[in-house]
């Protein structure tokens, strides 16, 4: 196993938590969480559904609180894009949401089947989650910055038979595409077609027998081989969902959660959606988009509490600068988190020294459901570590050979143990959320698994104190003349210069060294792409990381390609780089 050479860029080596929180944290001693822990415990803590029928992410959600003390409290502040500001009730939603169900029933949409949903982040399109889960069938989200052939091509590859969207979205990207999906028998289109086949439904709904392992949720997620894969999870998941809201976003009955994430990518739904109506808290949705003056006087208006944020967005807020949060009065917010890809160190100060709270981070997938590793609220913060695994999920480092296939020996996955080695991220299955297949690839499914670990293709390294530090993607990893160099690190190092925005760093083919280390950068505004620039970040980079790890080309770009995760493709930047098929890039973004 190759050692990872360099260091992690970091400005600081700790942030210490609050010597006194005004809140005392959900996970206050790590080692005693972990040492009682239990999944069955954390099961016990939802209601299941009367009369012993099972388990229904819609009722734990909605029907549970609804039915009780909870009836009254705002569910959902909807925030939209002209200025409107609607909340609605925990028992509102129980009403809207049944009707939704009782709708898809007299519509002929049978338990099991798939329900799409093609929206801006409207309150129909929660109300379609909820009330499709209701009805037993399966809710998958889409971004609505799809273009037809991505919709298409997940409506077919999910068999879909009812479609929620907009009269726009339909005329502009569905109604063209119906003739070639037969199997797809309703377009419920939001407004007044779709309030008048609601208004005439009742306002209660009977939630059937739902077994915790039928299929609830299907979540696309790209694949470098231009297939979307379709990531099934089951209603079980709101067990992880709940517990990791509790534990790693520290939610508490009296919060007021935003978490931005459109419910297109997983994180919109796991942690938009389920995991802070299940906790019964008050959750923001913004139907707008990014905009540094919007969010800071959403945070500050709304008093909230708990943000969930991508780096990407962490960012794009560090390039309008600290001017932008123009005096506002940000004290509410108590806890701050960022997922999608690993966070820059510089970005968890920033928002220390800028915001007054640092940003913990935390790991996990589509296919994982919901937060794996985290960086707790009583745990201090490493700036550029992950943080460490969630109570009740065991975490390895499985060592790769030069093929990059698990080392196997008498059976068993090899595992790293020294701090200095870089392995591939590996969990024990078992735990809740995990997904249970990818839709009609059963032996792509297969394939993640090895040796009794779900191996994430992620490559990190632990430190001797259980910190996981994330080192790329296993195709991402650059091997340069002997050395293994991890892109984030470089990436990171980069992004301390003022001068830098967002970089992207990848590995081209090179006659002496294998491959050359290459970083594509934005500017921030005021510095201009040159030669002078140029040498001055190869230096500083130097500086940084040593000549072994550091750059020796440097491009300039107008805009970076990511998920709309947040995350940098840096497969795409490679691609593009080297002439290579782009494979699926259904939701990539450009960054400028």
């Amino acid at each position: 196993m190759e050692r990872l050479t360099g260091v992690v860029s970091r400005l600081v080596d700790v942030i210490d938590p609050p010597a006194a929180p005004a809140v005392a944290p959900n996970l206050e001693d790590y080692a005693a969480a972990c040492a009682a822990f239990s999944w069955e415990q954390a099961r016990a803590r939802l209601d299941g559904l009367p009369g012993g029928k099972g388990l229904n992410i819609a009722h734990e959600c909605v029907d549970r609180h609804a039915d009780g003390p909870l009836r009254d409290k705002t569910a959902i502040r909807w925030l939209g894009c002209g200025g409107e500001r609607l909340d609605i009730s925990y028992g509102e939603l129980a009403v809207q949401t049944s009707r939704f169900a009782h709708a898809l029933e007299e519509l002929g949409v049978r338990r099991g089947e798939r329900v799409f949903a093609l929206t801006g982040r409207i309150p129909e399109l929660y109300v379609a989650a909820l009330g499709t889960l209701k009805r037993g069938a399966v809710f998958c989200p889409l971004f609505s910055a799809f273009g037809p052939e991505p919709i298409r091509q997940r409506l077919e590859l999910g068999d879909a038979r009812a479609l929620v969207t907009t009269p726009a979205l339909d005329e502009r990207k569905v109604a063209p595409l119906r003739d070639e999906l037969p199997g797809l028998r309703h377009v419920l289109r939001t407004g007044r077609e779709l309030d008048g086949l609601l208004s005439r439904q009742p306002g209660d709904y009977r939630i059937g027998p739902t077994a915790p392992g039928d299929m609830a949720l299907l979540h696309f997620t790209s694949g470098t081989t231009g297939t979307p894969k379709g990531a099934v999870h089951v209603h079980e998941a709101v067990v992880a969902h709940r517990e990791t809201g509790r534990l790693a976003l520290d939610l508490h009955a009296d919060d007021v959660l935003w978490c931005t994430a459109d419910p297109g990518w997983v994180t919109g739904t796991s942690y938009g959606i389920v995991a802070p109506l299940a906790l019964g808290v008050t959750m923001i949705v913004d139907e707008g988009e990014l905009d540094a003056e919007r969010w800071y006087a959403t945070l500050e208006r709304e008093r909230v509490t708990v943000w969930y944020t991508a780096p990407t967005a962490i960012r794009m807020l560090m390039r309008a600068g600290a001017e932008a949060v123009g005096g506002r009065d940000l004290s509410a917010v108590r806890f701050a988190a960022s997922v999608g890809e690993p966070l820059n160190p510089e970005a968890v100060v920033w928002g220390r020294d800028v915001l007054g709270l640092p940003f913990h981070d935390n790991w996990w997938q589509t296919e994982t459901g919901g937060i794996m590793i985290a960086t707790y609220a009583s745990m201090p913060i490493r700036p550029g570590s992950m943080g460490r695994p969630l109570p009740g999920v065991e975490v390895a480092l499985v060592r790769r050979d030069d093929e990059g296939r698990p080392v196997v020996r008498g059976g068993e996955a090899e595992l790293v143990d020294d701090p200095n080695l870089v392995g591939e991220l590996a969990l024990r299955p078992g735990w809740p959320s995990m997904f249970r297949g990818y839709l009609g690839e059963q032996e792509r499914y297969r394939r993640c698994f090895a040796c009794g670990w779900y191996l994430s293709g992620d490559l990190a390294r632990r430190d001797a104190d259980g910190y996981f530090w994330f080192v790329g993607r296993g195709d991402d990893v650059i091997k340069s003349a002997g050395h293994l160099v991890g892109p984030f690190e470089v990436e990171s190092a980069l992004l301390e210069h003022p001068a830098v925005a967002e970089a992207a760093v990848i590995g081209v083919p090179d006659p002496v060294a294998g491959q050359m280390v290459k970083a594509h950068v934005l500017l921030t505004p005021g510095h201009h792409a040159g030669e002078p620039l140029r040498r001055e970040l190869l230096a500083h980079a130097r500086r940084r990381l040593g000549p072994a790890v550091a750059p020796r080309a440097i491009a300039f770009a107008d805009a970076l390609p990511h998920t709309r995760s947040g995350k940098v493709l840096r497969r795409l930047v490679r691609a593009r780089e080297l002439g290579l098929a782009e494979g699926d890039v259904s939701t990539v973004e450009q960054v400028r």
